[in-house]
């Protein structure tokens, strides 16, 4: 497997969480049967949803953000995978418990080591010669009752644990970049309708003086038209603050300083991302295989497990066999002809530790039971947001509709108000409470478009959507992980 550097974003292209999740079946991170992680529990993981409607076609949940088609939403998603930082950390992690399997591996072969040295003997009656040692030890410890056995299972869901909580990281911030771009998009959209409105009512102000001027109107429709364009006015501010910050927020997501995407976001407005209306479920059990959070969960689980058989095989004998060998002369002509060594066999019992022993082991089960709760909940969750979001999406397909039908019909009042005042055949009032029914829909329309680009980002997240699958990595695997 290629090795792994400090820029975290070669990760993705060596493969890296891949060896993890695929070389290291979670099935092997146990040795003891009887604390081995259920696969499955019907209690927790039904047959069918409950209140989701799974009809609709599949998506491809890896690359979902792209269905957007907003190459705004691509870029930054390409980004934030590449140089997210908070990625970078989990990606030293992952490295991390790289290393301490391979630490814990090396529990398994013999430490050997070896010495030299040259002495002289100096004094009246001491010969005036060089003494020359050579030797060698060697140390090795028999894994009778598994301790080393589940050290190396341990290490290996720590190893899983690790991979799977960096992709589920990256599930979660390519939701948060996609998320925060529709956000800045409708923001734009709204700041564009403010910003139209305004103008419009800039126009209505002219009139009114005009008319007042003329003496067709009392100063009253005047003051009307100052209010409402001062109303209006006041939410510009608004929405330009609401527009940096999110802007800010994408910058940091895609490990940036802030303002570095500022300008691409305003230099062409866009229509709020368009996504998919409908969107298959799989069944529950097939969306928590996919979820990392869960299988980290999981993994977590029989890790803790496996500490827990390193805690019993403490109370069982332990066997280490040592050995040495060595040879001294005067002279290094003659340092090998004369060898010496010895081997010994020692096993060692606990007897008595004033129940220090059996505290671990109480210790250890009592953490894996937190995790098997943990690891239920996680599931629980999971199904959870799955629900959430698709019946969330589905209703915002709805609140869309209706927003669409109420823009249309504020848009033709508009025009149709505009007409009639200027014929003198309403006053001033309706017209103003027209154009503020028109100004309301219109931004209610976009930020219900926005709602149904977030919720689908959100089915597409709570789905396991976003990080790499291993369809997709297992070309890059070469190896598993280092072994000693």
């Amino acid at each position: 497997m290629q090795k792994f550097h400090n820029d975290h974003a070669l990760y993705r292209r060596a493969g890296l969480l891949a060896s993890v999740l695929l070389v290291v079946p979670l099935g092997a991170c146990a040795t003891l049967d009887a604390t081995q992680p259920p696969a499955e529990n019907s209690r927790y993981v039904p047959q069918e949803w409950a209140i989701a409607d799974r009809d609709g076609p599949a998506i491809e949940l890896q690359d979902y953000w792209t269905l957007l088609g907003d190459p705004l939403v691509d870029e930054f998603v390409d980004r934030a995978r590449s140089d997210n930082l908070d990625l970078a950390q989990a990606v030293t992690r992952l490295r991390s418990a790289q290393a301490r399997l391979r630490e814990a591996r090396a529990g398994r072969l013999p430490n050997i080591s070896a010495n030299a040295g040259v002495g002289r003997d100096v004094g009246d009656f001491a010969e005036d010669d060089f003494q020359f040692v050579l030797g060698g030890d060697v140390a090795w410890e028999a894994d009778l009752f598994g301790r080393i056995s589940n050290s190396i299972d341990a290490s290996q869901a720590d190893l899983l644990t690790a991979g799977y909580s960096l992709a589920d990281l990256e599930r979660v911030i390519v939701a948060s970049v996609a998320t925060q771009t529709i956000t800045a998009r409708s923001l734009a959209r709204q700041l564009e309708i403010s910003r139209d409105t305004l103008a419009n009512q800039d126009d209505n102000l002219q009139i009114a003086r005009w008319r007042n001027q003329a003496g067709l109107v009392s100063s009253l429709d005047v003051e009307q038209a100052r209010t409402q364009r001062a109303q209006t006015a006041a939410t510009i501010p608004q929405l330009e603050s609401d527009l940096v910050a999110t802007a800010n927020a994408i910058s940091t997501l895609i490990g940036e300083p802030p303002g570095a995407v500022y300008a691409a976001l305003v230099a062409e407005p866009r229509e709020v991302p368009l996504p998919p209306r409908e969107v298959g479920l799989s069944a529950p059990a097939d969306t928590l295989r996919r979820r990392p959070d869960v299988s980290a969960a999981e993994a977590q689980l029989a890790a803790d497990l496996a500490r827990v058989g390193i805690a019993r095989a403490q109370l069982y004998p332990l066997l280490r066999l040592t050995g040495s060998v060595g040879s001294s002369a005067f002279g290094v002509d003659n340092l090998l002809d004369v060898i010496t060594g010895n081997v010994f066999a020692g096993l060692s019992q606990l007897l008595f530790d004033g129940g220090r022993t059996r505290a671990q082991i109480d210790g250890a089960e009592a953490i894996a039971d937190g995790s098997l709760a943990g690891w239920r909940q996680s599931i629980l969750v999971a199904l959870e947001d799955v629900e959430t979001a698709a019946v969330d999406l589905e209703t915002s397909d709805e609140r869309v509709a209706a927003f669409i039908e109420a823009s249309d019909g504020a848009n033709n009042a508009a025009i149709l108000a505009r007409s009639q005042y200027e014929a003198g055949l309403i006053d001033f009032q309706r017209l103003l409470t027209v154009e503020s029914q028109l100004l309301s829909a219109r931004t209610a329309e976009v930020s219900a478009e926005a709602s149904r680009a977030i919720a689908f980002v959100n089915l597409a997240r709570a789905l396991g959507g976003g990080w790499r699958s291993a369809q997709a990595i297992e070309a890059a695997i070469a190896t598993g992980p280092e072994q000693p």
